[in-house]
């Protein structure tokens, strides 16, 4: 072979070489695009839907709810204030009510709303603190977690009512601002 094929040879499959190197970091790079893409779509199908939307407000409404009821039923047993105890007892009436009215507000509705009440992480968390108290330690930890989470609630109502996209739940929202303000006072007034 002459020095001139045998050079013309090497470059080609150099040349073809590199080729397919390009080519694998080509599929290595759409490989990473494809999973980066299904990562970003399960983040996205994992976090909660906006409290603007029907299916976000009536699941934070629901959880709220959950919260108040679940945290009041430990006032009962755990609470040293009569002022607390009633309190409790007016929050699992009040919001057992709540949940009900919310319920019968989704009844029918096209498309189907169905409320998710899972605690979020922070409500969770308050919960499991109250847990471990009693007496005065109690009603000073539950008269705060009661404040904190009456004012998230209007917060959360007001939004919708302004800005959500249901009309029924929209004026659902509106009609409870004048209850959880009341309720938020009451809660300010234990401390």
């Amino acid at each position: 072979m002459s020095n001139k094929v045998l050079i013309l040879m090497c470059g080609t499959a150099l040349a073809l070489a590199a080729c397919h190197k390009n080519d694998a970091a080509t599929n290595d790079a759409a490989t990473d695009m494809n999973v980066a893409t299904e990562n970003t779509d399960l983040n996205m199908a994992a976090t909660a839907p906006s409290p603007l939307t029907a299916q976000g407000f009536a699941n934070a409404a629901a959880a709220s709810d959950k919260f108040e009821i679940e945290s009041s039923k430990l006032a009962a047993t755990a609470a040293s204030s009569a002022a607390v105890k009633s309190f409790a007892t007016k929050m699992i009436s009040a919001h057992t009510g709540s949940t009900a009215k919310l319920k019968s507000t989704l009844a029918g509705m096209s498309p189907a709303v169905t409320p998710d009440d899972t605690l979020s992480a922070d409500q969770q968390a308050k919960l499991d603190s109250l847990k471990g108290l009693n007496g005065s330690a109690f009603d000073s930890a539950y008269a705060s977690a009661q404040a904190d989470a009456h004012q998230k609630a209007l917060d959360a109502l007001n939004a919708y009512a302004a800005s959500g996209d249901n009309a029924q739940l929209k004026t659902f929202a509106s009609g409870l601002v004048p209850t959880v303000t009341a309720h938020l006072n009451m809660a300010k007034a234990l401390k």
